[in-house]
């Protein structure tokens, strides 16, 4: 999934990976869309964010 990275704030997304590419200082994400796996998780646990890639990718 191609995500482009905004250079302002998505709001509304908290996000505290410092560790990827769309992570903004304040906890924020920059990412214009994300994507949140699978369609059929039951709990918090199950789910995954699809849109994370690792900073300097």
């Amino acid at each position: 999934m191609q995500v482009n990275k905004m250079n302002h704030p998505n709001q509304g997304i908290k996000c505290v990976v410092n560790t990827c590419h769309y992570y903004m200082n304040g906890d924020y994400c920059a990412a214009e869309r994300i994507e949140v796996q699978p369609r059929n998780a039951s709990d918090s646990q199950e789910t995954d964010c699809a849109t994370f890639i690792p900073e300097g990718r």
